[in-house]
């Protein structure tokens, strides 16, 4: 690759957003090779100034286009500070490269992966030096230093190949989810399972986990496609269709979907139902809480089902309820002992592992669940709603525009809003967006996004037919504001 100069690469980029994870944009528009290196400078003066950048950098990269070349300038990139660097030799789900960066004691880690987005994004996670997303804190400080390579030309340094090291990510990565689970009561129930990484990055390593340990397991969308196949690789409906009709079609017992980075689950039962992320979280509470016994507190994100409040009460266990965003999770993992955290879109952690999201691991504990009491993930959740009452959730995005989300948040803050349909306003809370309480059905919540033109509305009730009434309604008032 040619050696450019710092001006050379501002005159070839657009202004950069960092986000929680780090930074995605679409490729060869904004994501380009000059944006990359500016990002990757940017974590490198960060980790020089306020880590012990001796300890070095974990550089992994995911399935999609040019991710292994970008991992490449990006290792580049970093290695010219002075800053060692291990380059994985191959891809890997983001927690792979979370798990290194705790087991080597490393300075941080970066993901070159845009995680579910469609296949025309990539983008750079990075993972701080506890092994999970960057506190706001730490974003802080990156977004400082992105800020000045921005606005000045600043030389670029040549790379440094012998601080550049190759790195196996599967092996060590492997070897810690094997002692996560019972093998032997697995081994012993016969399940037989079926994997779907959606042609991400986890392809391959759960399904190798189950048959080295006598566990029946097959997997489907297995290869590298940096298209995914043509769905986006999100694992819920419908991009999770091809995993039901696999699953119905080879009658196994459940099957496990990851999206493209490896971090966030789905699932589908032995009889082709889908299974949410609230009705995961709350059977994986019920397990570590319950069956397990283990000891530590539940954190749950402001938009999670409220079947976990109850679950956490039964177990006697301290429920701690923050702001939409695993950044939060992971913060109070940090700080205190919790057992098991999640968030609405899929994205579970518990002090088992790491303070990160895994999907992996998550279906591991899943399968585990499965073995112990001998019946299906459907099954397993009717016993929780015999015991705790029916759970229903649902989620629609609204298209807005600025005005109209204020104009929203604004209505449902109001005691103008009494009633949505014949239920009753019995209370509110607004720790992250408006939740409106519902007389004794349940919620309706309204979450303006603050990066894209829309208005989430979330809900759940005591039945389907009631979440999905109080979702029409609420995007038809918002549409007449």
């Amino acid at each position: 690759m040619p050696q450019q100069t710092q001006t050379d690469i501002l005159a070839d980029v657009t202004p950069i957003k960092f986000g929680t994870d780090g930074w995605r944009a679409i490729i060869a528009e904004d994501f380009t090779f000059a944006n990359a290196h500016l990002v990757a400078n940017a974590i490198a003066r960060y980790v020089i100034r306020a880590e012990d950048a001796r300890k070095g950098v974990v550089v992994g990269y995911d399935h999609r286009f040019a991710s292994d070349t970008i991992a490449v300038a990006v290792a580049q990139a970093i290695s010219a500070t002075g800053t060692p660097v291990w380059l994985t030799d191959k891809p890997c789900p983001t927690p792979a490269v979370s798990l290194l960066v705790r087991q080597r004691q490393a300075a941080g880690g970066l993901v070159i992966t845009a995680s579910h987005n469609p296949y025309r994004w990539n983008g750079i996670k990075y993972k701080a030096s506890y092994g999970s997303s960057a506190l706001p804190s730490i974003v802080a400080q990156i977004e400082e230093e992105l800020d000045l390579l921005q606005s000045r030309s600043i030389p670029a340094l040549p790379p440094r190949q012998d601080l550049i090291h190759a790195l196996d990510p599967r092996a060590p990565y492997l070897d810690a989810l094997e002692k996560l689970v019972d093998w032997r009561r697995l081994r012993e129930s016969r399940l037989r399972f079926l994997c779907d990484p959606m042609h991400g990055s986890s392809a391959g390593l759960l399904c190798e986990l189950f048959t080295r340990n006598g566990i029946s397991c097959d997997e489907i969308r297995g290869t590298r496609d940096p298209r995914f196949g043509g769905a986006h690789p999100e694992p819920i409906e419908p991009h999770i269709q091809p995993l039901r009709d696999a699953v119905l079609a080879g009658k196994y017992d459940a099957g496990f979907c990851a999206d493209g980075d490896g971090d966030r689950i789905g699932a589908i039962d032995r009889d082709g139902s889908y299974l949410n992320p609230h009705q995961l979280f709350a059977l994986l509470v019920w397990h570590l809480a319950g069956t397990r016994k283990l000891p530590g507190d539940i954190a749950k994100t402001f938009s999670v089902t409220k079947l976990i409040d109850k679950i956490a009460q039964k177990f006697g266990r301290r429920l701690h309820e923050v702001p939409i965003g695993f950044k939060y999770i992971c913060e109070l993992m940090l700080e205190q002992n919790i057992l098991i955290g999640g968030e609405e879109s899929g994205g579970f952690g518990t002090s088992l592992y790491l303070p990160e999201r895994d999907a992996s691991v998550t279906a591991l504990f899943l399968a585990e669940l499965m073995a112990w009491h001998g019946k299906s993930l459907g099954e397993l959740l009717a016993a929780l709603h015999s015991e705790f009452g029916e759970y229903h959730y649902g989620r629609v995005d609204l298209d807005v525009q600025p005005a109209q989300k204020q104009k929203a948040i604004a209505h449902f803050s109001s005691d103008r809003c009494a009633h949505i349909l014949e239920w009753p306003v019995v209370r509110r809370e607004n720790l992250d967006g408006v939740k409106v309480y519902l007389g004794d059905i349940g919620w309706v919540m309204v979450r303006a996004s603050g990066t894209e033109n829309l208005l989430r509305v979330y809900s759940e009730t005591s039945s389907r037919e009631s979440t999905s009434l109080v979702l029409a309604a609420v995007a038809d008032l918002v549409h007449h504001l």
